[in-house]
């Protein structure tokens, strides 16, 4: 059973930083992503990391989110600069199971992030 549990989220100003962090448990997947899903809004890319640490990122977050990963600890990282009150949201951390970052099956139950202005 894969499990996947994020910390990290809580309530900063505009210009802040956070880092959030996800454990994965159950087996390694070579794909990690996040996502947020802000009040009212449907849930949204906003991060990946394949196994070389190669990233991508939504546009909204290029620049001043960084994704990074500790495959000794099953662990990846998502370090947020520069918050904006458009970054509140749940924040989620998921598992792909396609190897390309094309099914992402498992989900963790999220961590909030609030940005206040």
């Amino acid at each position: 059973q894969v499990t996947l549990v994020e910390s990290g989220g809580g309530l900063v100003q505009t210009g802040g930083s956070l880092r959030l962090s996800c454990v994965g448990s159950g087996r390694y997947y070579s794909v990690m992503g996040w996502f947020r899903q802000a009040p009212g809004k449907e849930r949204e890319f906003v991060a990946s990391i394949n196994w070389s640490a190669g990233t991508q990122y939504a546009d909204s977050v290029k620049g001043r989110f960084t994704s990074s990963r500790d495959n000794t600890k099953n662990t990846v990282y998502l370090q947020m600069n520069s918050l904006k009150p458009e970054d509140t949201a749940v924040y989620f951390c998921a598992a792909d199971t396609s190897g390309i970052g094309s099914a992402w099956s498992y989900w963790g139950k999220g961590t909030l992030v609030t940005v206040s202005s």
